[in-house]
């Protein structure tokens, strides 16, 4: 069915861009050995300097690509991530391959939305959820599958973990020109604000520079004080900007719908212990352990394979029985996977009775929690708001990543062999604490009511006096319920 090509070809972007972000965690210690004496602080932005670029220009390239073509913007994002990826593989110094990830980001930025915008019309309003929570599970099952497939390209070189996007994504390309048809909206309002974009990419890079550059400069040093103060300067500036622009990177008002607030808010918490989790994993057993790169890749399959084994049933039980009922459980088997982490690992290595019941149930906590995360931040907006719904959680899914790799940079750092284990155990803590505050924000879901076609618009933009902004997802249990009037009276505009 066209439908299901549709669905294959997006896929694959996804998929790149998720196994991306996460792939070249197996490969720091072999960049490591080429870079000499590159710090771990420093290899960390081969990580946060492509989600921070991705989470910040996701809205705007989003946007762009509604006015252009969506068409036109996926193939195009996926052309530049291909070019990039063969700039990352090429790259002569660790500087050279940071640049080259923020040009795959800015690739990958546009990929990502537009893919959604162009499956979700090939689907009926009832199947829906299902298409949205099969979409996340691609990132998802990628973002897991990064160490094992990492670990088998970098038996060859590093530079196979960005070449092998190269013949996947040559043939995507091929079929998404032959087969994608070209939508756009026809009325996409004002010019997306680009300015934003770049403060928030600029607030949130410099937060995280500050944290995992304290523990060497010194957490009372000029330096650090400097990145977070510009940084506590920047992002509510950003947010002050959003409030006030006609075409922003976050639509204030979308987060009045409370299902929509509390799946990006889950989503900003749960990422940031997964993403420090997937690194952590690798460190452990390649410095501690003293594991090979290709075994410790192996040794960490088990984690996604159970992500996709629950992670494929995830949407359609959303349908049914809701994603509340069927997405909590995921936080809080993911908390208890790192809690038996923290409990059982030691310095002598012990995989099946230390590293494996951790990585099972960490892996059945992601599937269960990305997939239902996703459907419920669609389902809650009318079918206007999909792309740029679903592009504000990838956002807060990327920010969260980023900030919970700086954090894991600060605890872990790099200790005295004695000290490791001791070190990665704070780790271990730190991640179960953010999953069972993402537990916390999976219970404020609520009830998602799933928006059919038929759903009107949101509010046009406007700067007349209002007396409240109505909800367009209301339904009455709290989940959606109308919102209060917004700051100052002035109506804001969400629209794409």
């Amino acid at each position: 069915m066209h439908r299901w090509r549709v669905f294959v070809i997006v896929s694959v972007g996804v998929f790149m861009a998720g196994l991306d972000l996460f792939i070249v965690n197996i490969a720091f210690p072999d960049i490591r050995r080429e870079f000499d004496g590159s710090s771990l602080a420093g290899l960390s932005w081969i990580l946060n300097a492509y989600a921070i670029v991705f989470a910040a220009l996701l809205v705007p390239a989003g946007r762009i690509s509604d006015r252009a073509g969506r068409k036109r913007g996926f193939v195009g994002g996926l052309s530049v991530f291909l070019a990039a990826s063969a700039a990352s593989a090429a790259a002569p110094s660790l500087d050279v391959l940071v640049a080259a990830r923020i040009l795959q980001a800015a690739g990958a930025a546009f990929m990502v939305p537009t893919s959604l915008g162009l499956l979700l019309p090939e689907f009926p309003p009832s199947q829906r959820a299902t298409a949205v929570g099969a979409w996340a599970a691609v990132g998802g099952i990628a973002a897991a599958a990064g160490p094992p497939i990492g670990g088998l390209l970098v038996e060859v070189s590093w530079r196979w973990v960005f070449l092998v996007n190269l013949p996947v994504g040559l043939v995507a390309l091929a079929a998404a020109v032959r087969t994608l048809e070209e939508r756009r909206d026809p009325d996409p309002g004002p010019r997306p604000d680009i300015l934003g974009a770049i403060m928030l990419a600029a607030g949130i890079a410099l937060l995280v520079l500050g944290i995992v550059k304290g523990p060497e400069w010194g957490w009372a040093s000029a330096g650090v004080l400097a990145s977070f103060a510009a940084a506590a300067a920047l992002l509510p500036t950003f947010i002050l900007r959003s409030s006030r622009h006609p075409a922003p990177v976050v639509e204030l008002p979308m987060l009045r719908v409370r299902s929509f607030a509390a799946s990006n808010v889950g989503a900003f918490l749960f990422f940031a212990a997964f993403s420090a989790m997937l690194l952590a994993g690798v460190l452990f057993m390649t410095t501690v352990w003293h594991y090979s790169v290709l075994r410790a890749g192996f040794s960490l399959a088990p984690g996604p394979l159970m992500a996709a084994s629950f992670s494929a049933p995830a949407g359609a039980l959303s349908d049914r029985f809701g994603q509340r009922a069927v997405g909590a459980a995921g936080p809080i088997l993911f908390a208890l996977g790192t809690a038996w982490w923290t409990w059982r690992m030691g310095a002598e290595p012990s995989y099946a009775s230390e590293m494996l019941p951790g990585l099972l149930l960490t892996g059945a906590g992601v599937g269960l929690t990305i997939p239902t995360l996703s459907s419920a931040a669609a389902a809650s907006l009318p079918p206007q708001r999909f792309a740029t719904g679903i592009a504000v959680l990838t956002m807060s899914r990327q920010i969260g990543s980023a900030l919970g790799v700086a954090i894991l940079i600060a605890i872990v750092g790099t200790p005295a062999p004695a000290d490791a284990v001791n070190a990665f155990d704070h780790a271990w803590t730190f991640m179960a604490a953010m999953s069972v505050a993402a537990f916390f924000a999976y219970l404020a879901l609520g009830r998602v009511r799933v928006t059919g076609l038929e759903a009107p618009a949101p509010p046009v933009p406007t700067r007349e006096r209002v007396t409240r902004w109505e909800d367009p997802c209301a339904n009455g249990d709290g989940a959606g319920a109308p919102a209060k009037a917004a700051t100052s009276g002035e109506k804001v505009s969400i629209s794409t």
